[in-house]
């Protein structure tokens, strides 16, 4: 692997969601990511079923392992010794229980990043509630924050608690720790908490709200789709095309784009908003999403076609940038963000369950005896296990 963590090892204990997404984004950027499955019963949860497909599995071995063997956290601690990072996302307590937790993994390997990925955190009222993204994003206050006017709160996807606010802030806080580790020499606990997360994405927006900046009334300011010039509308082939004209050249621009008359109604004034609404729509639905496109090149309204996740791979800035690649089949966002001399790249497809389990633990050092003697007790299970060298 290339990228700039490329000699750095992870053992990533399999979870689901933001667990995941964190250790697929320090593969991407070159880490050698050792995901440890179930032996027995490995099912995903969420719409896919097929560990094949499932792209947040991408750019790393497994090995079938089952925790609850009394050989299960052995095998574990002989990876850790080995390791620089560890991702785990059981509720407060599991690891312990386990024999993995961060004491047991600190005492083998003092250097090690342990990073813990949970709802709430490792402490407090809640670190034993169960809940998902929904519930960690709504307890955080951003999802007061997302909606239309008069409508209910919009659940944005799972993207703001278990990707945004959850796997990529685990991400960073390991590296982070790991830069700190360079003069220390000493590893630590990152506790990485959803609810907390979310409520960081939204530091601005707490801000605006406490100093009359912002309207607590969903979908009444600048970028909530309040603003008639910070919105989506549908186009005359039933599209979307986005509009984010916000300083007023670029609504100038918007405003001639659209073959509007220079006198409007007064942006500032948020009575005319509706108005100006109805004017933008009708425009809009005069010509399709990608006429609207094409006119909008060279010019300064900021506006974009909205494309959905067939058409975004094809779009000319994502195929002269390489944005996205294709593995067995499946397109899907490139590695991000780009380096000048240490390239991320995608690296291995989705594993099975297991697929790795012989080669990957002697690649990481592991004597054959000692992953003959795993396979015997039945603490591992999957490809190449019962071969001695």
């Amino acid at each position: 692997m290339t990228g700039p963590l490329a000699g750095f090892r992870v053992v990533e204990v399999g979870s689901i969601g933001p667990g995941p997404f964190c250790a697929m984004l320090l593969a991407d950027l070159g880490a050698e990511v050792l995901r440890l499955d179930r032996a027995e019963g490995a099912v995903l949860v969420g719409p896919s079923a097929d560990f094949r497909t499932e792209l947040l599995h991408r750019g790393r071995r497994s090995v079938a392992v089952d925790l609850k063997n009394p050989d299960g956290a052995s095998v574990v601690l002989d990876l850790v010794e080995r390791a620089d990072a560890l991702v785990e996302g059981f509720r407060p307590g599991v690891a312990e229980r386990l024999g993995i937790g961060p004491d047991v993994c600190l005492a083998r390997n003092p250097a090690l990043v342990y990073g813990r990925m949970t709802g709430f955190g490792q402490d407090g009222p809640l670190a034993q509630a169960v809940g998902h993204d929904l519930n960690y994003v709504a307890l955080s206050g951003t999802l007061s924050l997302i909606g239309r006017h008069g409508q209910p709160p919009t659940p944005p996807l799972s993207l703001i608690g278990d990707f945004a606010g959850g796997g990529s802030l685990l991400a960073l806080g390991i590296l982070a720790a790991l830069l700190e580790r360079q003069r220390s020499g000493r590893g630590q606990v990152v506790d990485a908490a959803m609810v907390e997360g979310s409520a960081l994405l939204s530091t601005a927006f707490f801000g605006f709200a406490q100093t009359g900046a912002w309207n607590r009334e969903r979908g009444a300011n600048l970028v909530d789709s309040g603003a008639p010039f910070y919105d989506v509308y549908e186009t005359a082939d039933g599209k979307w095309l986005s509009v984010a004209a916000l300083e007023p050249r670029f609504y100038d621009d918007l405003v001639d784009l659209l073959g509007l008359p220079a006198d409007l109604p007064d942006r500032d004034d948020r009575r005319t908003w509706p108005r100006l609404r109805k004017l933008f729509a009708d425009a809009v639905r005069t010509r399709t999403r990608d006429e609207w496109a094409a006119l909008a090149e060279g010019r300064g309204p900021c506006v974009a076609p909205v494309l959905d996740v067939d058409e975004a791979p094809r779009h000319p800035h994502s195929v002269a940038r390489k944005s996205f690649v294709e593995q067995d089949g499946l397109v899907q966002p490139a590695p991000a963000p780009k380096f000048s001399r240490t390239p991320a790249q995608l690296g291995r497809r989705p594993p099975l369950p297991g697929e790795h389990t012989g080669e990957a633990l002697r690649d990481w050092g592991v004597a054959a005896e000692r992953v003959e003697q795993w396979w015997r007790s039945g603490a591992i299970a999957g490809e190449g296990v019962a071969c001695t060298d």
